[in-house]
Parts: structure tokens; C-alpha cells; sequence
């Protein structure tokens, strides 16, 4: 069944083995908030405090991490042509080793407790290995000329690269030894696991999202061809030369740096300019939150090239804590949002679709998931951003921007478990027989 050119959607798996992950998701953002209504303004003391590791790895493991992971679960037959193997039983074990995992990863840095961490860096080590291996022979099996495949590749490539060096870091946690490099693993670990495992999967996968579901034009051959390549070269590179001494990579960081930077701007810039040229003139949500994504992206690159450039600025902890909030919350966030409001009113649509054929009528997609309870999520969304940004030159004003961040995370819990009862109460309609999509 070919409903877009380049896609089939007739492998997809059950709807629960995406849908397990997505309705995670927004709880982890909400416990991110909570906590940081708990610390308040201490948070902007210094990046490397246990309340500041657990509100990043809740963003970026709890709700980056199960949203990205359900996304690929759906996305691999259907771009790729090329299943996950017994999706189902992978998806189970993926999601029933991470989801304590995280919150174990979490409480431990709170705690400053050996037990959980320990516990948390097996179920986190043993459920992405699970994951991995299962979307590595997917991937194998894929053609090597689809773009969004290639940058997928990279990706998981790059999340290998991060679960090792964020598993050494734990144990440090984890058995109380002092490990000398830390500093250049955490950078290490931070670059691989938003530049990489982020970055690229987001760039990867835009270049089937943003055409299909915000009727653009293509993204330019030259920058699909390269882009994904370009940038994981140059983290490979980045690595290498952050291993010499530091007299001799000064240099060379700040120009792979700035070429990384650059590469991300031309990525930001386009799609800034392919949506303005979509043939539907009218916004909807997704468009918006994309557009969010990237004036945000941009302006993290902007603090973060000042920074490399202007030594001051990069001694100033207020900017490190800055540039994460816009680059998480505000990028990353932004956009993975945007796609979860085009990806979750669609499958509900197209399983239900299957399964109610000459049955009875499937509610439409505007029903599935109604544009007004989508942009109240999404303006207390955009409040919530430059609030967090700010609360880093102005510490007080975390409260406010946890309060609006977490009340976003709750009407996106509440907007994805609206949609799901829809499936449910359609699907009982079925004929008795049919193969189940749970």
C-alpha cells in the first residue's frame, strides 16, 4: 500500500509499538519541570550539579530519547522499506528496561546513591543495546540511496558513541572512582548525544517529514546528499583532536566547531525557506513548531560560536545553561513536538483506516487531534522556551518558565492520550478476526 511516493506504510507495525514510546514521552518533560520548580534557582549555579545531570538526562534520555526511539520503531518500514524484527517483543523490552532506567538514572544523580545508578546503567546499557541491534539490521537491510536512511545510519551510529561514553560516566557514579578525564568525556558524551544522536536523526528524517506533512518542496539534492555525512566526519574529526594536547587542538576545535555550526545553520535556513515556500499557505501547528525549532536552533549556534570565539562568554556558566535550554527545549523539543502532532493523529488514522474498511466511516485527522487543544499546548510551549533561556541571566524567573513548560507537557499528555481513546473506542467496532494492532 503506497500512500506517499517513497513510502509504504504496508509493513507498519502494531500502533502500541510507537505509541508506548510517545505517550511516555511528555511524563518525562513533566518530571523535568517539577524538578526544576523544586531547585529553583540553584539550578543556574553550575551545570554540573546532580539536580542540573537529572533535569538534562529527563529531557534528553526520558522525553528526547522515548519519542526518537518510537519514531524510529515507525519510521524504519515505512521510509526504509525494511521492518524491525518482531517489533512488538523489541518494543516491550526497549520500553520496559528505559522507562525505570531513566528514572533511576535520575534519582541516582539526586541521591548521590551508588544502588540506583548502578541498576539504571544496566537496564539503560541493556535496553539500548536491544534497540540497537534490532534498528542495525533493519538498517543493513535498507538501500544505501535513501537520504533519510543514510542519515538514520549516522544517528544510531552516533547513539552507539553516546550510551558508551554516558556508561563510563556513570560508573564513576555508579562505584565512587575518580575518573581523571571526565570533563572531556562529559563534553564528548554532551556532543555525540545532541549534535549526533539528535541532530542528525532530526536532519535525517526532515527530509521525508517536512515535504510530506508540511507540503514543501524537496530539500536541494547537494544538502541530502551531504549533509548528514558532513556532520558526523566532522564529529569523528571533533573527537580525535580533543585528545591531543591543549595547546595543539585549540585551533582546530574552533574550526570544526564553527564548520559544524555552519552545516546546522545551512540545515535551519533552508527549511526556514522550503516552508515558505509550502503550497498550503495557511499554518497549522507542526509548521509553527518547526519554525520555533529553528530560529532556536540558530540562535544556539549563535551563543555557542560567541563562546568559542569570545573566551569570556565560555566561562560564563549562564551561557553554557543558556545555550542547552534553546538547543533541548527549544530545538530539539520544538520539533519532535511539531512531528508528534502530524505522526500520531496520522497512524490512529491509518490503522483505523485498515481496520474499519467497509465497516464503518474513520473519524478524520482534524477529529483525531483538534487544532485548538494543539495550540494551547504549543503557546504555552513557546512562553516556556525563552522563559528557560532567560532564567539563566535572571535565575528567579525559573518558576514561572517551569510552570509553563510543565503545563505544556501535560496538555501534550493529554492531547496524545485524547487521540489514542479515539483509536480505541473505533477499533472495537472491528469485525471479530481481524488481526490486531496492539
Amino acid at each position: 500500500m503506497k500512500l506517499e511516493a517513497g513510502l509504504s506504510f504496508s509493513q507498519a507495525p502494531p500502533i502500541l509499538v510507537p505509541f508506548r514510546f510517545f505517550l511516555s514521552a511528555p511524563l518525562f518533560g513533566l518530571l523535568a519541570a517539577l524538578l526544576a520548580l523544586w531547585y529553583g534557582p540553584s539550578l543556574m549555579e553550575s551545570r554540573w550539579q546532580p539536580s542540573v545531570l537529572a533535569l538534562t538526562h529527563l529531557m534528553t534520555l526520558g522525553f528526547l530519547g522515548m519519542a526518537m526511539v518510537g519514531a524510529m520503531m515507525q519510521m524504519l518500514p515505512v521510509v526504509a522499506g525494511s521492518p524491525v524484527a518482531h517489533p512488538v517483543g523489541v518494543a516491550r523490552a526497549v520500553h520496559v528496561l528505559l522507562l525505570p532506567g531513566v528514572v533511576l538514572l535520575a534519582g541516582g544523580f539526586l541521591l548521590g546513591a551508588h544502588w540506583p545508578m548502578r541498576i539504571a546503567m544496566f537496564l539503560l546499557g541493556t535496553g539500548f543495546t536491544v534497540f540497537v541491534v534490532a534498528v542495525g539490521l533493519s538498517l543493513k537491510r535498507a538501500s544505501s540511496d535513501n537520504p533519510t536512511v543514510v542519515g538514520m545510519r549516522y544517528a544510531v551510529s552516533a547513539l552507539v558513541v553516546t550510551v558508551a561514553l554516558g556508561l563510563t560516566l556513570a560508573s564513576n557514579y555508579g562505584w565512587d572512582w575518580w575518573l581523571i578525564e571526565r570533563v572531556r568525556l562529559t563534553n564528548l558524551h554532551l556532543t555525540w548525544g545532541l549534535l549526533g544522536w539528535v541532530g542528525l536523526l532530526v536532519a535525517g528524517v526532515s527530509y521525508q517529514v517536512v515535504p510530506m506533512f508540511q507540503l514543501t518542496p524537496s530539500y536541494p539534492k547537494l544538502l541530502t546528499r551531504w549533509l548528514t555525512t558532513a556532520l558526523f566526519v566532522l564529529l569523528l574529526l571533533w573527537s580525535v583532536v580533543y585528545w591531543l594536547p591543549e595547546g595543539a587542538q585549540v585551533q582546530v576545535i574552533l574550526a570544526v566547531s564553527l564548520a559544524a555550526a555552519v552545516i546546522f545553520t545551512v540545515f535551519a535556513i533552508v527549511t526556514l525557506r522550503l516552508q515558505l515556500r509550502r503550497r498550503r499557505k495557511q499554518s497549522d501547528v507542526t509548521l509553527l513548531f518547526w519554525r520555533f525549532g529553528m530560529v532556536c536552533l540558530l540562535l544556539a549556534l549563535a551563543l555557542g560560536v560567541a563562546g568559542q570565539v569570545i573566551p569570556v562568554l565560555d566561562r560564563v556558566q549562564g551561557d553554557n545553561i543558556a545555550l542547552g535550554f534553546l538547543f533541548i527545549a527549544g530545538f530539539a523539543v520544538s520539533v519532535v513536538n511539531g512531528m508528534l502532532y502530524k505522526i500520531v493523529p496520522f497512524l490512529i488514522w491509518f490503522h483505523l483506516q485498515s481496520l474499519l474498511m467497509g465497516v464503518a466511516r474513520v473519524p478524520n485527522m482534524k477529529l483525531i487531534m483538534p487544532e485548538p487543544g494543539m495550540r494551547r499546548q504549543m503557546w504555552l510551549h513557546f512562553a516556556a522556551v525563552p522563559a528557560l533561556a532567560l532564567s539563566a541571566l535572571w535565575p528567579p524567573l525559573i518558576y514561572p518558565a517551569a510552570l509553563l513548560f510543565g503545563a505544556s507537557m501535560v496538555l501534550l499528555e493529554v492531547n496524545l492520550l485524547n487521540a489514542f481513546r479515539i483509536y480505541q473506542q473505533n477499533a472495537k467496532l472491528a469485525p471479530k478476526g481481524e488481526p490486531s494492532s496492539t
